[in-house]
């Protein structure tokens, strides 16, 4: 068992009889926050989360951008009097041991969102589903959703197995006038209508365990975020510090490279190509393993279709795109926050249609790209961040702009047009 997998685990089972104006499925960050605030609007919503909580997930740092929806939330002041390591800034380290000077974000935007958290998700998931929860939202978890049940193209409701709490389960069908698919890459409706697009050149595998006394910086700068590539970009690392003297570090490169037939096993890859990165290494001399490694193999992808009539998809089930940056949990908060707004207007005006439903979608796919093209030049072997500053100064609070996650503002993806059409080489 890993250091921040939770000992104990425990289970909401509510009724779920009643009229619902909203079901959500999925108790994430993207679910719970789109639970919680159509629920402080005054709506009915059930929330169904699978597995009992709090569960373990791995993406623990929080750019600084979350912070606005964490503040709509109610969430700050908990947040701030956790035990959660603060982030100031990100670090990036090139050819496996050339440091950059940190990015602080402060000096970017002077106001207390520029400082954030890295934190353990499977305490800050909970701290938002418990949010949903306070805030009117019916949260069942154990509730394993086998199928959404559709009237023609309109989404009724969900076929449900629910956990009774005498241990025993029961199948039952729960109607609502919107069903918002939260379910992370599991992507519930998506997958059904086989409405996936994989994106070709982000084909990614990540290697990533825990370790307790790894070398960190000192002062403002112990809680930085580290990205680390190793000589010839073939891989990289990320460096989180946790609570606890915990360390997360993590390998990602190409998935026939790091699991290819020849690659070893998991740990094997992670050495080598941890022998290739000199700066990681120096850091994790004297560190102890804790825990055994962890594999996953990350697609990005869109769905194709984000909103039908009477529902919706949020965070990873919309889309994923390459954890380099860390935009994950923003993208599921920020987005969980545009659909629980316009599922508000949709319920009042009394119009449950793909296009009202949806209408924050584009606006967050421009974001998404923002983020994508940032991941194809952080790949692309001939491109390098310095060179294009020192030729483009004119860009730098662009960048930074795009790695707080300000990327919704107008114009911040002009940058782009500069560099030119870079793609990272499709992996074979």
């Amino acid at each position: 068992m890993n250091p921040v997998t939770p000992q104990t685990s425990v289970d909401y089972l509510p009724s779920v009889a009643g009229e619902w104006d909203v079901i959500v499925v999925g108790g994430g960050p993207a679910g719970a926050t789109t639970a919680a605030l159509v629920a402080e609007y005054g709506h009915r919503v059930l929330l169904l989360e699978r597995s009992s909580v709090p569960r373990f997930h791995v993406g623990e740092s929080l750019i600084p951008e979350t912070w606005w929806t964490l503040r709509r939330l109610g969430l700050l002041q908990q947040l701030t009097e956790s035990a959660f390591p603060r982030k100031y800034s990100v670090q990036f380290v090139s050819d496996g041991y050339r440091e950059s000077a940190p990015f602080y974000f402060d000096l970017h935007k002077p106001h207390e969102s520029s400082v954030t958290w890295q934190v353990i998700r499977s305490e800050f998931d909970r701290m938002i589903l418990d949010r949903a929860h306070e805030l009117g939202a019916v949260v069942h978890t154990s509730a394993q959703v086998i199928e959404v049940l559709f009237d023609g193209d309109r989404a009724t409701g969900v076929r449900v197995q629910l956990k009774n709490k005498n241990g025993t389960r029961t199948e039952t069908t729960v109607s609502a006038t919107v069903i918002v698919d939260a379910t992370g890459q599991s992507a519930f409706i998506s997958n059904r209508r086989r409405d996936r697009i994989r994106d070709p050149h982000l084909r990614k595998g990540t290697i990533w365990g825990y370790f307790r006394g790894a070398q960190r910086d000192s002062g403002r700068d112990e809680g930085a975020t580290l990205i680390m590539q190793t000589e010839g970009k073939k891989s990289w690392f990320w460096y989180i510090p946790l609570p606890d003297d915990l360390v997360s570090v993590g390998c990602t490169g190409d998935i026939p490279y790091l699991f290819g037939k020849d690659t070893g096993t998991p740990a094997e890859s992670f050495a080598r190509e941890l022998a290739r990165c000199p700066a990681m290494g120096r850091r994790l001399t004297a560190a102890e393993q804790c825990g055994e490694f962890l594999t996953t193999r990350d697609f990005s992808y869109y769905a194709g279709t984000g909103a039908g009539a009477g529902w919706l998809l949020v965070g990873d089930a919309f889309g994923f795109v390459d954890p380099v940056y860390s935009s994950g949990v923003f993208l599921a908060l920020k987005g969980g926050e545009f659909a629980a707004d316009s599922i508000h207007e949709a319920l009042e005006r009394g119009d449950t249609s793909a296009a009202r439903l949806g209408q924050w979608q584009p606006l967050y796919k421009q974001g998404i790209e923002n983020f994508r093209k940032l991941v194809y030049a952080f790949y692309a072997t001939d491109f390098s961040f310095a060179s294009f500053l020192k030729e483009h100064p004119q860009f730098h609070s662009n960048l930074v702009d795009i790695l707080v996650g300000d990327v919704f503002k107008p114009g911040v993806g002009r940058m782009f047009d500069a560099m030119g059409g870079i793609e990272p080489p499709v992996a074979e």
